[in-house]
């Protein structure tokens, strides 16, 4: 049994999280019900700050995509580190939260002219810059509202790390980027230093998600150093920064080998030292983009079993009020993920089932051949390690509502999303006059 942060078993046989049983959450919050620990998402900053901001004078920044509420934005920020965004909606999300603006650093590879000029209005701290069209309108715009914009180019380092081909961004193949190996990212470069409303900081990379293996960030590194020491002796450009990314796995499953975030550390920047004094270069602020790391760990998900269906000889079904809808991953990357009884935790595993979600279609599994104790129709099921990409990845779909998320500690409760209800499904839909019309003549032709 693998249990994270606050989670134990209480003197009922129930799972407990942030001093909280999570039978009673589920009868008071309802099912499915996100749930995070909050110690423990505070814990996970605090490993980053002391392992490189402390320790090696870097910068950490949260990459919000992972799961950005404003509640989370006001703990990222008490916990001080940056904040990473990649769209309108993060962005804002981030303002209407209060977040220091000069810590915000502006992703994604396709920005509009209004997220950019929402951004430049509100004075973040970088905008990374994707691609040779982003520069253009980027510098355009800051010329319109009278500013500079300091950027980082992103850079395609050519690294494949080994995880899902859907999260690997580091490799020459990639929509994210200039890539070094052909010549592009000197040209981004050469553009950049021309253009008078941009102010090049420096240089991005981000090889990908739910890494294990370090030695794929020191080679990133090396790569990104060689590319730093090539600008400058083309374009005397001096880097004064440099994102490396971010990616570090977590346990999901058995199997999983999560690295330490002391050790990640140490190997980013004693490569990025080692590499400076190699090209002769000064050092730059290194920076890195932890998420899932962050997060992922003090979430866990609280179903409902509903239907049993046992197929003699081939399998057992156990299906879920959730679905594909508020955990997109195991149908999206074939992601596994551990899960228990909570309200049968001192239980021994007596069968063999996976679950089913409700969504209408059979690729909505959550889990497959889980070891439980006997399944019973009204039994809490508590999915760990929820807490990242699974709120911020969520939908509608089959127009399901999406979840409440609460925020757990030492047997607190705070409610920071609410429960979707029907009427919100609808507040968008319109529906033409001469619809409603249509509608009347039937109703009254009958």
């Amino acid at each position: 049994m693998k249990l994270f942060g606050t989670m134990c078993v209480n003197n009922k046989g129930h799972l407990e999280i942030g001093g909280c049983d999570t039978v009673e959450l589920a009868r008071e919050y309802g099912t499915p019900l996100y749930v995070l620990d909050e110690k423990h998402v505070r814990k996970n900053c605090q490993n980053f700050y002391q392992a490189f901001t402390q320790k090696h004078g870097a910068d950490v920044l949260y990459a919000g995509k992972s799961l950005l509420t404003m509640a989370v934005c006001r703990i990222i920020d008490e916990e001080g580190l940056g904040l990473d965004v990649v769209s309108g909606g993060e962005l804002y999300t981030a303002i209407k939260a209060s977040f220091p603006m000069e810590r915000v650093y502006f992703h994604g590879n396709n920005k509009t002219v209004e997220e950019i000029r929402l951004a430049l209005e509100h004075k973040i701290g970088r905008i990374m810059v994707d691609n040779l069209h982003e520069l253009e309108i980027l510098n355009r715009i800051a010329g319109e509202l009278k500013t500079s914009a300091k950027i980082l180019i992103r850079l395609t380092p050519g690294v494949e790390a080994h995880t899902h081909e859907y999260i690997r961004t580091g490799h020459i193949d990639s929509k994210f980027g200039l890539v070094v190996e052909n010549g592009q990212a000197m040209e981004g470069v050469r553009k950049a230093l021309e253009m008078e409303n941009l102010e090049l900081c420096g240089f991005h990379c981000h090889i990908g998600s739910q890494i294990f293996e370090l030695e794929s960030y020191a080679h990133a590194a090396s790569v990104m150093m060689k590319f730093v020491s090539d600008v400058r002796d083309e374009t005397g450009f001096e880097t004064s920064e440099l994102d490396l990314g971010g990616g570090l796995g977590i346990y999901y499953y058995d199997g999983d080998q999560p690295q330490a975030v002391a050790e990640y550390a140490d190997i980013v920047i004693n490569t990025v030292q080692q590499q400076a004094e190699k090209f002769e270069l000064p050092m730059p602020k290194v920076m890195v983009e932890p998420g899932r790391s962050i997060t992922g760990p003090a979430g866990i998900t609280l179903y409902r079993v509903g239907a049993v269906k046992d197929i003699p000889n081939v399998r057992k079904y156990v299906a879920v009020d959730g679905s594909m809808g508020d955990n997109p991953r195991p149908a999206l990357y074939q992601a596994k993920y551990e899960a228990y009884a909570a309200n049968r935790m001192n239980e021994d595993a007596k069968e063999v089932v996976s679950v089913a979600g409700k969504c209408c279609e059979s690729g909505d599994m959550l889990n497959w051949d889980l070891s439980l104790p006997e399944v019973k129709s009204g039994d809490i099921l508590a999915v760990t390690a929820t807490g990242a990409y699974t709120y911020s990845m969520s939908s509608n779909y089959n127009r399901l509502p999406r979840p409440a998320m609460i925020m757990v500690n030492e047997g607190d409760v705070d409610l920071i999303i609410r429960r979707e209800t029907y009427a919100d499904l609808l507040r968008n839909d319109l529906v033409p006059e001469r619809l409603k019309k249509k509608v009347v003549n039937i109703a009254n032709a009958r």
